[in-house]
């Protein structure tokens, strides 16, 4: 455990709990690395689907379009539960269940 100095109090972050953070937080980046190649991927189907689309044919791509924008903001939306989840370890907030959680009462 690192030597505590008179200036600095212990934090979670120290200690073995340390390695567990860092390593969590080393997979949510790549996590997060991923949704957002994903996301790219999505945005680039759908400007690929709207490029070959032609209304005097009669050729529409709407649902697929639709739904490639979907993936992408679904995406988007875990990459930043990923970042905030982060952000979180970073400062040394410990995240806990609500004190009534288990006898059904959330608040």
């Amino acid at each position: 455990m690192p030597k505590q100095t008179a200036d600095r109090t212990p934090r979670p972050t120290d200690g073995p709990a340390a390695e567990s953070e860092a390593e969590e937080i080393a997979r949510l980046e790549a996590e997060i690395a991923d949704f957002e190649r994903d996301a790219a991927a999505c945005e680039a189907e759908a400007r690929r689907l709207l490029a070959e689309e032609d209304p005097a044919a009669g050729i529409f791509h709407a649902r697929a379009i639709h739904e490639a924008r979907l993936a992408k903001m679904r995406l988007f939306t875990e990459a930043q539960f990923r970042r905030v989840r982060v952000n979180r370890l970073r400062q040394g907030i410990v995240e806990s269940a609500p004190p009534n959680i288990g006898r059904g009462f959330p608040f």
